[in-house]
């Protein structure tokens, strides 16, 4: 029996999550997998960073907390087939931050007289990241990038993870060079060239925001909200 409480603890969302899965529980969430409630974690994860960009802290916690229940959601389904459990989740977690942060966590981290940089512990991230993911090219870790992101943002994550080492200079050369191919393709009614152009364009754009330290997708929202302004 659930006891109801003036207010709730993490580990009362867990055993929340259990009672509706189980015999006694909810319908609806009874029959729900993976597939079925996919969508539901992209689509909360998007109001997650809505919420931020609104900066309106009452917003955010109510949409984290959704967002929060998807993880437990997830989690629960699998500890019903006995793979793993929030628990498992949890010290995955733990043991790769700890593992990530050698600065904090390693043997002599307290004693350093010289702490990394920020950049520098982006660096050793990755290298770590390679190591315990077993990548061993570029080409590797290129197809670890989640194809199911936005492009613009797939395309940056590739563009940095590639290496890609242009000045800004040089990039917009390449988009004129990538402009001058669209034109053409546009011209000559080829679809099939127009599309092969109009993406090698886009990949460019975000080559240039990575130069640039811009957030293509978020540059985008910007110009799409603006261009609804202007209709107003």
């Amino acid at each position: 029996m659930f006891m109801l409480k003036e207010r709730y603890a993490f580990e009362d969302l867990l055993e929340i999550m259990r009672l509706l899965r189980s015999e006694n529980g909810c319908p609806w969430d009874i029959e729900q997998t993976h597939e079925s409630i996919e969508q539901n974690l992209l689509e909360e994860t998007y109001e997650v960073i809505e919420a931020i960009r609104l900066n309106e802290p009452a917003l955010l916690r109510e949409e984290l907390g959704d967002l929060l229940l998807q993880v437990v959601f997830h989690s629960q389904i699998e500890d019903e087939i006995g793979n793993f459990c929030f628990s498992d989740v949890a010290d995955e977690i733990v043991k790769k931050l700890i593992y990530r942060h050698p600065h904090v966590f390693g043997k002599c981290a307290g004693a350093r007289d010289n702490p990394p940089t920020s950049s520098e512990v982006l660096k050793n991230w990755e290298r770590l990241k390679a190591e315990s993911k077993g990548e061993k090219n570029t080409a590797h870790a290129l197809r670890r990038i989640p194809k199911i992101l936005p492009a613009l943002m797939r395309g940056q994550k590739i563009i940095k993870k590639a290496g890609v080492d242009e000045s800004e200079q040089q990039t917009l050369e390449t988009l004129k060079a990538k402009l001058k191919a669209l034109e053409k393709a546009t011209t000559d009614k080829n679809s099939d060239k127009t599309e092969k152009a109009l993406g090698e364009f886009l990949l460019s754009c975000c080559s240039l925001a990575t130069q640039s330290k811009i957030d293509s997708e978020k540059a985008l929202t910007k110009a799409i909200e603006k261009f609804i302004a202007d209709r107003e």
